[in-house]
């Protein structure tokens, strides 16, 4: 790093986090194996990361050579990660994608154990907004259009208990108040 600019790459975020209020992982993808190769690295980075930031009310902080922006709500941590280089920007954009398409997903309950209930569309919407470290998408609209799963379009017998009477609910719901 002698002055020189650094060549333009599309792999701009080394990991996003989701952790609970004590600092326990509910759901995390790391993209690079390079800075975080073992599980073990990974949690012991998370613990550090949680404790610098449970009590702060910056939304941003430089940790381990990352930039790591982040974002608290009721009694979940929303973290994404970025090298040192990183444009905070693109990773708040990514982060607010994040957090507004969980927030849709779980019709604004954004809490722990909603989370945990949806964890299946939650891990697929992750997936939408970064693939491999590269970001796709960081409108979260869109992102909730491409996993939201219809039940309507499921047959009967692919469905879960929960999905049935979900279903059933809607359309008494709707009978009542026509």
């Amino acid at each position: 790093m002698d002055g020189q600019p650094l060549e333009p790459t599309l792999y701009t975020v080394k990991g996003m986090a989701i952790l609970d209020n004590d600092g326990n992982r509910i759901l995390a993808k790391y993209y690079d194996k390079n800075v975080f190769p073992t599980s073990k690295e990974q949690k012991t980075f998370e613990k550090n990361l949680f404790s610098k930031t449970h009590r702060a009310n910056a939304e941003i902080i430089m940790l381990d050579g990352l930039t790591c922006v982040y974002r608290s709500n009721v009694d979940l941590f929303f973290y994404v990660m970025g090298s040192s280089h990183e444009n905070e920007l693109i990773l708040m954009s990514v982060l607010n994608c994040l957090y507004d398409s969980v927030s849709q997903i779980l019709r604004k309950n954004v809490e722990k154990r909603a989370v945990l209930d949806s964890l299946d569309i939650v891990m697929l919407a992750m997936d939408e907004i970064c693939d491999g470290g590269i970001i796709l998408d960081a409108d979260a609209t869109s992102v909730v259009q491409r996993v939201a799963l219809r039940t309507d379009d499921i047959p009967l017998g692919e469905q879960t208990v929960a999905q049935v009477l979900q279903s059933a609910k809607e359309q008494l719901k709707w009978s009542l108040l026509k």
